[in-house]
Parts: C-alpha cells; sequence; structure tokens
C-alpha cells in the first residue's frame, strides 16, 4: 500500500483531505501540521509522494520541498503543491521551485484521488 504524507496546516482540510485518501482511496496517510514537521516525517518516513500546502506557520511549502528533495534519498519522491494560492504564475514558481505538479484547492475527491494515482 502507497504512503502519502500531507502537510497542512488547517486542521479541517487536514480531516477531510485524510478521510478521502484512507476511505475512499485506500492509501496509508501520514500527516504534518508545518513545514518542519513535514519535512522531518518526510525523511525519517520515505512517504511514497507528499501533498504539500504552501502557506505554513514556520517555513512555506517551497522551503519545506527544498529541503526534503536535498537528500538524496527523497529527491525523485513527487511533491504536489496543493494549494489555494493560484494567481498569475504560482504553478510555475511551484514547478520551479521543486514541486512535481500542482493542484487548486479545493478540489473534488475524483480530482484528488486522479492526480494522487497519477503520481503514485
Amino acid at each position: 500500500m502507497a504512503t502519502i504524507l500531507y502537510i497542512e496546516d488547517n486542521p479541517q482540510n487536514m480531516d477531510l483531505v485524510v478521510r478521502i485518501l484512507r476511505h475512499v482511496g485506500g492509501y496509508d496517510v501520514l500527516g504534518a501540521e508545518d513545514g518542519l514537521s513535514g519535512v522531518n516525517t518526510a525523511l525519517r518516513e520515505k512517504p511514497n509522494l507528499i501533498l504539500m500546502d504552501i502557506n505554513l506557520p514556520d517555513i512555506s511549502g517551497i522551503e519545506a520541498t527544498r529541503r526534503i528533495k536535498a537528500e538524496p534519498s527523497m529527491a525523485k519522491t513527487p511533491v504536489i503543491a496543493f494549494t489555494a494560492d493560484t494567481g498569475e504564475g504560482a504553478r510555475q514558481m511551484y514547478l520551479d521551485a521543486g514541486c512535481d505538479g500542482f493542484m487548486a484547492k479545493p478540489a473534488s475527491a475524483t480530482t484528488l484521488l486522479q492526480v494522487v494515482k497519477r503520481y503514485i
């Protein structure tokens, strides 16, 4: 079974996405509520995929992505920017920062599961 790490500081978003991924998608899901704990969890647990919120309370999702991708054992692990920040050029900025994909919040359960399946 694939493991997904969701790094998200909003408890309601975390709960909803975890429920969809676990109960509908059948994935094992880990959660982290800020960037630093997300980096630590990623490096310790080596998930198959990371869903990364960008606006986090300590370090940004961009910085967390850079730190994760800098670790050789995690360099090929897909990181998907999962954010409500969809302004002009946002998608390209996240891809340039090391994210492998982009998904806008809110996303339907169907879209979420399709994107996850594409990267696992």
